[in-house]
C-alpha cells in the first residue's frame, strides 16, 4: 500500500498564499534553495500528517465555481466554526464553498476556496457529530 507523503499548493502570488497559510492554520513556509518553491511544514513531527510544499502556478487561477481537478486537502483543526470565519475573513480573499457538515461517527467537515481558487477542506474530530 501507497501513503501519500508530500502536497503542493499552486499560487499565482506565492507570498499572498504564504500569508493566507500562515494565518489561518500557522504553518511555516521555508524557501527552498533550488528555486522558485518553498517547503511547507504542517506541524510537530509526532503528530499524524504531511508537510508539503508551493510553488508558482503554471496556468490561469480555476474560475469560480470550476470542478476541482487535482487532490483535496483536509486538514485537521481544533475549531470548524473559527477556522471557516479565518478562511473567509473581510479581505483575506478565500471563501466557504461547502459550509460545515457532519459526518457521522467521525466529525465536522467544511470545504473553502484560498485566494488562488485551490478548494482544501478542514474537518473537527468529533465523534458524536450527526
Amino acid at each position: 500500500m501507497s501513503r501519500a507523503v508530500h502536497f503542493e499548493i499552486q499560487a499565482s502570488n506565492p507570498q499572498a498564499l504564504i500569508d493566507y497559510y500562515t494565518g489561518l492554520f500557522g504553518w511555516s513556509f521555508n524557501k527552498w534553495e533550488g528555486g522558485e518553491y518553498w517547503l511547507i511544514h504542517t506541524g510537530p513531527e509526532e503528530k499524524p500528517g504531511i508537510n508539503g510544499g508551493l510553488l508558482p502556478r503554471r496556468g490561469p487561477v480555476p474560475e469560480a465555481m470550476a470542478a476541482v481537478n487535482a487532490f483535496v486537502i483536509t486538514v485537521d483543526v481544533a475549531d470548524l466554526d473559527a477556522a471557516l470565519d479565518r478562511a473567509a475573513a473581510e479581505g483575506s480573499g478565500g471563501a466557504i464553498v461547502v459550509p460545515k457538515m457532519p459526518v457521522p461517527g467521525i466529525g465536522w467537515l467544511g470545504y473553502a476556496r484560498d485566494p488562488d481558487g485551490n478548494i482544501f477542506g478542514m474537518m473537527q474530530e468529533d465523534p458524536e457529530a450527526a
